[in-house]
């Protein structure tokens, strides 16, 4: 009898203190809803009575060219040296100046300027011997003139998956590379986010594959302190327009081969 009774007595003492834990934790959330709440409402005050911010410049349109640049155009314009071929000896024409700034930026040895980004990634697998017919491995989440760019040097697009953040998924990519047979890789640095470039190169090396970077979207950014470009034979960047180099439309193919 007296065990019975210890033992409803353990049980009610269980249950105040979970029901007192409850109460305890439903106080706590409703103390912070109200803070929460007070914060929202001291900012909302606040924000009431500054001026709003509206944006003036169109999304269709990209920053403009500045000063210096557009003074340049013009006196090559009334030179008539645009085609850079035209110059005199010993006076070096514009694209050839961008090629080399352009080299020195992102630390490659050579440069060559093109009229599109996705023209470079044409000649780019033509360099490295993509042939008719080859599989060619790349984003599945990417800018059109990629895939288009792949069937026109004569290969056949092989997607891979992407994750949530834009980047490769490894696992995909290797077992794309094994079932497919490809053994060309165009990587495509998506919204300027690089994949993971070094287990990248090592799934290449394994499979024998050769790898270029579509670097349309990553000018400037580096991966453990090097610029984007440096894991592919060739790298591709864009200076259309939308880009950060706004040439309105233009490429560059830069290697250290």
């Amino acid at each position: 009898m007296a065990t019975r009774v210890n033992i409803r007595m353990r049980v009610r003492m269980s249950s105040e203190a979970q029901s007192s834990e409850l109460t305890r934790r439903s106080k706590a959330v409703t103390n912070k809803a109200q803070r929460d709440l007070s914060v929202r409402s001291t900012t909302l005050e606040r924000s009431v009575g500054a001026p709003r911010k509206v944006l003036q410049k169109s999304l269709k349109l990209s920053d403009p060219v500045p000063e210096a640049g557009v003074q340049r155009a013009v006196e090559i314009m009334r030179n008539g040296g645009m085609f850079r071929f035209d110059n005199p000896e010993g006076v070096e024409d514009e694209v050839s100046k961008a090629e080399v700034d352009i080299a020195k930026y992102m630390d490659f040895r050579y440069a060559v300027g093109m009229n599109s980004c996705g023209s470079c990634i044409f000649l780019a697998l033509k360099a490295i011997g993509v042939q008719p017919g080859d599989k060619v491995l790349s984003n599945a989440f990417t800018f059109t003139a990629v895939p288009s760019a792949i069937i026109h040097a004569g290969g056949e697009p092989v997607y891979v998956d992407c994750e949530e953040n834009y980047i490769l998924d490894l696992h995909d990519l290797e077992a794309k590379m094994v079932f497919s047979g490809a053994k060309w890789l165009c990587v495509s640095h998506m919204r300027g986010k690089l994949s993971d470039m070094d287990a990248i190169l090592i799934l290449c090396q394994k499979h024998n594959v050769r790898m270029i970077e579509d670097c349309a979207h990553s000018l400037g950014v580096l991966w453990n302190g090097v610029h984007s470009g440096h894991h592919g034979e060739i790298a591709c960047i864009s200076a259309q327009s939308y880009k950060m180099l706004n040439s309105g439309e233009g490429g560059f193919a830069v290697t250290d081969d």
